[in-house]
């Protein structure tokens, strides 16, 4: 199948697709009109590889699941290094979400402040 078929199947752009390829993540054979030719094998691992990113994780991530692309990635047994990847991907996200509810609250605690400061001087 041609990119915009796959792309069509999956979801994913055509620019979405070769930067997957690029990354080594695809591949494809070349017609002899030059166009990208992938096999149908490539729908599932494409729909894989979206899920991951989905979930969080970059590209670099998704290539410790590479073994697994091409199945139910589901239902596929976790191996110690995806178990790693996931949880280094999860504690950087929890560090983000620590980062911005301090954020948060320091700018609520200041329009707070703000209203309250405004109310006194409007008495």
């Amino acid at each position: 199948m041609r990119i915009g078929e796959l792309a069509k199947a999956t979801g994913a752009t055509a620019r979405a697709l070769r930067h997957y390829e690029q990354a080594g993540l695809i591949s494809s054979e070349r017609a002899p009109n030059g166009y990208r030719v992938y096999d149908e094998r490539a729908v599932t691992r494409v729909r894989n590889i979206r899920y991951l990113l989905a979930a969080g994780l970059t590209l670099d991530d998704v290539r410790v699941f590479l073994p697994c692309l091409d199945g139910d990635l589901t239902t596929a047994p976790p191996s110690d290094k995806g178990i790693q990847v996931v949880s280094e991907r999860l504690a950087v996200l929890n560090r983000r979400i620590a980062a911005q509810t301090a954020v948060r609250d320091r700018l609520q605690a200041a329009l707070r402040r703000a209203i309250s400061e405004r109310r006194r001087s409007a008495a």
